[in-house]
Parts: C-alpha cells; sequence; structure tokens
C-alpha cells in the first residue's frame, strides 16, 4: 500500500492578504530611508543630491545710476554747454554786425597799441564802465566804456576790458578804442563778452593807453 502523495498547501487567502499588505509596507519603509539618508559618510552613497536652481542678484537695495547712463547725461551736459557757447557767440556777432566798420578798425588798433605797453597805461582816469542791459544785446553781458579825453589836446586811447568769473580767473579780454578825441570830447564804445549769458562775470579795466 503506497503511501498518500504529498499535496501543496496554500495559505488561506486572508493570510496571502496579509503577506501583499507587509510587502507594500516594507517597500515604503525602504523607500523613505533612501530618501532620509546621505550626506553622511564621503560618498553619496547613491543617493540623489538636490542642487540649488541658481538665481541673479537682488537688486532692490542697489543705487546710483548705470554707467551707460551716467556716460550718456555726461554727453548730453557737453551737447547743450557747446550749444550755449555757440548760440551767445552767433549772437554777440550779430550784434557787433551793426557796429560801423570804423569802430570795429578802432577796437583792432587799440589791441595793437597795448601789445608793448607794460603795467597798466597812463590813461586809467580817463576811462570808466558802465552796464549794458541785456536786453539791448541778445542777452549778453556788455559794458559800455566811457572814455574821455581830460587834457589839453586831441588824443587816441587804447583800452582792454577783461571778464573775470567768480573765481577771479581772467575768461575773456576784449579791446576797444577811440581816436582822435578833442579835448573834453567822449567816446562810448562797447565791450561785449562771447561767454554764455549764465556765467556770472565782472568786467574791469586792465589797461588804458593813451597814444
Amino acid at each position: 500500500m503506497s503511501a498518500p502523495a504529498c499535496k501543496a498547501t496554500r495559505p488561506p487567502r486572508r493570510a496571502r492578504a496579509g503577506t501583499a499588505v507587509a510587502g507594500l509596507l516594507l517597500a515604503a519603509a525602504g523607500a523613505a530611508a533612501l530618501v532620509s539618508c546621505g550626506g553622511d559618510g564621503d560618498g553619496d552613497g547613491g543617493a540623489a543630491s538636490v542642487r540649488p536652481t541658481p538665481s541673479g542678484p537682488y537688486t532692490a537695495s542697489f543705487s546710483g545710476t548705470p554707467a551707460s547712463a551716467l556716460a550718456s547725461l555726461e554727453e548730453s551736459a557737453r551737447a547743450r554747454a557747446s550749444a550755449a557757447a555757440s548760440s551767445a557767440s552767433a549772437r554777440a556777432s550779430e550784434f557787433e554786425a551793426s557796429v560801423s566798420a570804423e569802430v570795429a578798425r578802432a577796437n583792432a588798433e587799440a589791441q595793437r597799441r597795448l601789445e608793448d605797453i607794460e603795467g597798466r597805461g597812463d590813461a586809467l582816469a580817463d576811462v570808466s564802465l558802465t552796464g549794458k542791459p541785456r536786453a539791448e544785446t541778445g542777452g549778453l553781458l556788455a559794458v559800455v566804456v566811457n572814455i574821455t579825453n581830460r587834457t589839453d589836446e586831441t588824443a587816441s586811447y587804447a583800452v582792454r576790458v577783461d571778464f573775470r568769473d567768480s573765481d577771479g580767473k581772467v575768461v575773456e579780454t576784449r579791446f576797444v578804442g577811440a581816436e582822435d578825441l578833442a579835448p573834453g570830447a567822449r567816446e562810448q564804445p562797447l565791450a561785449i563778452t562771447r561767454t554764455p549769458a549764465g556765467q556770472q562775470l565782472t568786467a574791469e579795466i586792465a589797461k588804458a593807453q593813451r597814444y
């Protein structure tokens, strides 16, 4: 009589379900362990590392103007200054164009006469300055040079007028003259600066020579 054959036995359905649940729990625990560990040893342990995403600099607290903007502002300021100087020169030329050719010749002669004069000359007492309204000169600074022959003989005069800025620096020089003035006679030529009207200048008689 032969022994009965062995039969494979299956665990009850409830037991199989419990085993599957346990397997899922173990897998989840392993995954959690992989995420939480890493970085403790010399190597990375095979765990994926998280790299920070680079970002631009924080500029909310920055102050100042970019270099390109500063260069643009400087170029614009230079352009305005150049335009103002050109405009002033043009107005001076227009105003002086109304002066007779004879007066212009006398002014040129005055400059020539003063080239070799040392000191301030011998005719300072015969010359004075008064202001000229800017409304009459296109906004330019101009002074009236009052030249009076206080001698007993006919005389000619050469006058140099310096225009100084607020620091006392001479920024422009003009020459005017009066020729063949009879005793007691007066002439009043104009000395006009081409410097832009916005600059504060003071006029003074630098030299005055009788010849």
